[in-house]
């Protein structure tokens, strides 16, 4: 058996896809089994007050055609809906439809049950310390955290 340990972006992406797993999971239990995991990384990016299409591209690091393409599947799923843009006339922001803002918070709760059980696995301790190590990492690593927020 190699004894070499697995780098850490690898340590990283195993319980992220863990979690992942998880929400879909519950996700389509709940009847939101439309989502795919592209999608749902463009939806998760989408500004309280919607995003203009670009920025969900550049956010998510993909073209803006592919963007559009998955942003078209949303809409036709029901999960996101455009709109004009106050702030410019010609321009469109994408927005949380009533489906997709049904669907957040179960995910949500997926999410905090999964982080409940890696806080009874690690600690409280250690999951703060972890928690405060990926937000430091993230200041470093996302260059759109302000958008996010």
């Amino acid at each position: 058996m190699d004894d070499t340990p697995l780098n850490l972006g690898l340590l990283l992406f195993i319980p992220y896809r863990a979690m992942e797993s998880r929400v879909f999971a519950a996700m389509a239990e709940a009847g939101f089994g439309d989502v795919t995991p592209a999608q749902a990384r463009v939806f998760q990016r989408i500004a309280p007050g919607g995003s203009r299409l670009t920025d969900l591209a550049e956010q998510a690091q993909i073209t803006k055609q592919s963007a559009g393409f998955l942003v078209d599947q949303l809409e036709r799923a029901g999960f996101v809906e455009r709109a004009p843009d106050p702030t410019d006339a010609r321009a469109r922001l994408v927005r949380i439809s009533e489906r997709g803002a049904r669907a957040v918070p179960l995910a949500a709760a997926v999410v905090a049950e999964v982080e409940a059980e890696w806080e009874a696995h690690l600690g409280k301790q250690r999951m703060r310390q972890l928690r405060e190590a990926l937000t430091r990492l993230r200041e470093i690593t996302d260059p759109y955290q302000r958008a996010m927020q």
